[in-house]
């Protein structure tokens, strides 16, 4: 007799909602489907085209024909993307190329011609700095400095001060209209450039601070300069170089061949000639703007878009622990248990972790990476035993999203593979020693002890780990067990709490209180 069956579910019935955005521009048409309403969006689907829109504006007044012809095509297949994938809202967003060009708003009749029912919005310069500047504080909350977003057509700078928007200006300066203003000549470019930025007269206020790069263009010159130096990790967003660093790399961009651009791994093939105009945009505002640090920025435009039209409630979450929050809840098997591990190693900071040859305390930022540390820190549970250690430490180092700058994530990720056993001197270590100081580097080991320590006696469940109490006192690392919990001291234990106290300095004792 045949069995019963059950029908499947449907798996539309429990999926998180989505979102999807296109990011109609001077340049490229990108369509990104973000799925849920997370702190730090999660993205599905992200797929460009390179169709140059804007190229011949300047001399025509009109958007390129042949680009017009490719984007028609192009927003067919995006709307059928994201209508099949349920998007909603879904949303156009044209920018410099579409609102300057006298023939915009018949190339906007036809798009919604061929997507009706999807809004389709063409935003001034001040919108469009709004969003990018929003899309920077997604990740970046008190974010302090210049903001600069530079696409085919133009170039959108903000004042950001601790956090909250400033001044804004748009100017004629993406990489397309620079090309075409200048004729195709590099020094006359200079020229231009320097003249618009000086209409700027609140750059200088971004003197000493950070400046912050975002567009298609400025990644690109991001990723060479991770190429040409062999950086530990190919990951764009919140790569930083100091002023200097970053004027080293427009003058080498600059006087470089296109052949020389062309054999560093990873090159852009279709953003090389772009790259000259974004250098000398660059280099200018370098010296314009005179900032202490560059930081690059993958989200601009279109992930402030979802913060202010999906998710404006989820801002006021601390980005770095709302990422950690979301792993373990991705991955981690008890909920309940970063808490208890969050006050657990509090006590250790709490008695003075030695640094130097005496205590030392915990900064604001210390902590959060430790919290976020104990959030993260069952994220390996289902990987390979054999295997646990390296996984985890890719996994955090390379993880998508905005949440962390490099140092932070390799911080967390060898604090993680530590909790999971790694040897120092394993090679996939590397990465985290190029990207970290000697104290982070210590900081991370022994807090990646502590965890581990902890989790042997609690076996992750967080009601094992009440009674139990680690304390430095006296040049000794005590872990202090509440009477029932004398049958605790196991060899694992003992061992674990050995190790972690040689790489403090301290002497191991288990006492019972």
């Amino acid at each position: 007799m045949p069995m019963p069956t059950q029908p499947f579910a449907d798996p539309a019935a429990a999926r998180p909602p989505r979102a999807a955005v296109i990011d109609l521009g001077s340049n490229s048409v990108r369509l990104v489907v973000f799925e849920g309403k997370a702190r730090n969006p999660v993205t599905i689907f992200n797929e460009k085209a390179v169709v140059r829109l804007g190229r011949g504006l300047e001399q025509t007044g009109r958007l390129n024909p042949d680009g017009v012809v490719q984007a028609v095509v192009l927003m067919r297949r995006f709307h059928a993307v994201a209508r099949s994938m349920g998007a909603d809202p879904f949303e156009v967003l044209a920018t410099a190329a579409v609102r300057d060009a006298s023939n915009g708003p018949d190339f906007v009749d036809e798009l919604r011609r061929i997507m009706p029912g999807v809004p389709i919005r063409i935003l001034s310069g001040e919108e469009e700095a709004d969003y990018s500047a929003t899309g920077v504080l997604c990740g970046l909350p008190e974010a302090d400095g210049v903001v600069a977003d530079i696409g085919g057509g133009s170039l959108e700078l903000v004042r950001l001060a601790d956090g909250t928007k400033q001044q804004a200006q748009t100017l004629k300066l993406g990489v397309i209209r620079l090309n075409d203003r200048a004729e195709g000549d590099l020094e006359r470019a200079r020229t231009l450039v320097e003249q618009d930025l000086m209409s700027v007269d609140w750059l200088k206020q971004g003197t000493g601070r950070t400046l912050y790069l975002v567009g298609g263009a400025f990644r690109a010159l991001a990723r060479l300069q991770i190429a040409r130096t062999f950086y530990p990790l190919n990951i764009v967003h919140q790569y930083e170089l100091r002023e200097d660093e970053a004027r080293e790399m427009t003058g080498w961009v600059i006087g470089a061949s296109r052949r020389t651009l062309e054999r560093l791994p990873g090159a852009p093939r279709k953003r090389l000639e772009d790259l000259p105009w974004a250098a000398i945009v660059l280099r200018r505002l370098l010296r314009r703007a005179a900032p202490a640090r560059v930081v690059f920025c993958v989200d601009g435009l279109r992930e402030g878009w979802f913060m202010r039209h999906v998710a404006p409630e989820a801002m006021s979450q601390e980005p770095m622990e709302a990422a950690a929050r979301d792993m373990a809840a991705t991955l981690g098997r008890n909920a309940l248990l970063p808490p208890a591990l969050i006050a657990w190693t509090q006590a250790l900071v709490q008695y003075g972790l030695p640094s130097d040859g005496g205590p030392s305390s915990e900064t604001a930022r210390q902590k959060r990476l430790r919290v976020c540390a104990c959030w993260m820190s069952d994220s390996g549970a289902f990987d390979h035993p054999e295997y646990r250690a390296e996984q985890t430490f890719l996994r955090v180092l390379r993880q998508p999203g905005m949440a962390f700058d490099h140092p932070t994530r390799a911080y967390l990720a060898l604090t993680l593979a530590m909790r999971y056993e790694a040897e120092l001197d394993q090679p996939f270590l590397q990465s985290a020693r190029r990207l970290l100081d000697d104290d982070s580097f210590r900081r991370a080991e022994i807090l990646g002890l502590a965890l581990r320590l902890a989790y042997t006696l609690c076996a992750g469940v967080p009601e094992l780990l009440e009674g139990t109490s680690l304390v430095p006192q006296s040049g000794r690392l005590v872990l202090r067990l509440a009477p029932d919990r004398g049958d605790f001291t196991g060899e694992s234990v003992s061992r674990r709490l050995e190790r972690l106290a040689q790489a403090i300095g301290l002497q191991p004792e288990i006492a019972t209180a």
